[in-house]
């Protein structure tokens, strides 16, 4: 029977009871039925999702490994607690660190203690952590490493943000992820908040700047130290940068501690070249103070680079005998083992790290004639 052909007293006639629970039934799976279906194809073609789940799972496992699981937290906020950092996994501490005892003392006194004695400093507005530190100084001459002891020594939560965690293709995600960084650190506080290689991220800002970029360092900056930002509030931003005058004004000036790392002087190399060789087996014929004077313009990664070069003649010195003594096994008696060499390596010598360094020279002899044939464009 079609529409028309319907009595009009059938079509006004009240529903019953019966009759009305089941449309609402109908309609109710109806309805479900399509929230879900639309959810499942939303999830489906969504290709951050299986990231964002990763994320999720990653930051539940790091926040009950250093007892901090009871915490409620948005999704962005988990997805930034992914880059969490369990101090105590961390293996530097300052002894592993050669040549800057100045630095170490100054960032003990002026970083570390206001965080592990803040229950002398409550009630005090200036004894308090700063609210930026910048360590800035030449490629490989021990930026990170200060950055690991100190989150190592302080026993702060550490947050090891990389500026590709705040970026999104959709637009105004970077700025709520911007605010899950200090949402976070917030909730975790007292917390350190690192950034390597900060110019890169929080550089000058210009009329270049993409709208997302620009909208995200504004934040950054009114949140780390703006009209919201709580006077008590111990969140620390540490930025490591070999460039610092390509981040902002406005940055510097929210890091009023600054220490400048240089390139190590001629006793700071023979410390870092002491604790680079400690509990090798070396000759008692090395002179450390020799290979100090002849590193002139070498950093701290640079010399560990010439140790490493040097301890590894011994290796092939090793596999040389072992390979000349199978070779020459056949010619021997049978019952003759005295040539067989042993299993241990060699004392290294002081000629193991001149080879290394000459070959460092050469390699750096090259590198900076290309350095000068293609200049850089900063």
């Amino acid at each position: 029977m079609i529409l028309g052909e319907t009595p009009q007293d059938l079509l006004l006639r009240p529903l019953t009871r019966s009759q009305a629970i089941g449309m609402l039934l109908r309609l109710s799976v109806f309805g479900a039925v399509t929230y879900f279906s639309i959810k499942w194809v939303c999830d489906a073609l969504d290709p951050s999702r299986e990231e964002r789940q990763r994320l999720k799972k990653k930051a539940q496992r790091l926040m009950k490994k250093i007892g901090v699981e009871g915490l409620i937290l948005t999704e962005h906020e988990m997805s930034i607690a992914a880059h969490l950092v369990n101090p105590r996994d961390i293996k530097v501490t300052w002894n592993d660190i050669a040549g800057l005892d100045d630095v170490i003392a100054d960032l003990q006194d002026t970083v570390i203690l206001p965080f592990q004695k803040r229950h002398l400093f409550k009630h005090s507005k200036l004894c308090q952590p700063p609210k930026g530190v910048l360590l800035h100084g030449p490629p490989g001459c021990g930026k990170t490493l200060l950055a690991k002891a100190i989150a190592r020594a302080s026993g702060c939560q550490f947050i090891n943000l990389q500026p590709a965690a705040l970026t999104d293709k959709w637009y105004g995600e970077s700025q709520k992820l911007t605010a899950s960084v200090f949402s976070l650190a917030t909730k975790l506080q007292p917390c350190i908040i690192f950034i390597d290689e900060i110019d890169s991220f929080l550089r000058n800002r210009s009329a270049l700047d993409h709208e997302a970029t620009a909208m995200m360092k504004a934040q950054f900056m009114s949140l780390w130290d703006g009209l919201d930002t709580l006077p008590d509030c111990q969140v620390m931003i540490l930025g490591a940068s070999n460039r610092p005058q390509d981040v902002d004004s406005a940055i510097l000036r929210r890091m009023p501690l600054t220490f400048q790392i240089c390139q190590p002087t001629q006793q700071q190399r023979q410390e870092i070249l002491q604790l680079i060789l400690t509990g090798e087996n070396m000759s008692h014929v090395v002179n450390l103070n020799e290979l100090a004077v002849r590193t002139e313009g070498y950093s701290g990664s640079d010399l560990r680079e010439l140790c490493r070069d040097a301890a590894m003649y011994r290796v092939r010195d090793y596999v040389r005998k072992q390979q000349m003594w199978l070779v020459m096994r056949p010619l021997k008696v049978a019952d003759d083992k005295e040539d067989k060499p042993t299993d241990r390596l060699r004392p290294m010598t002081q000629l193991d790290l001149l080879l290394a360094l000459d070959k460092m020279n050469e390699s750096k002899g090259v590198t900076a004639a290309a350095t000068l044939q293609h200049p850089s464009l900063d």
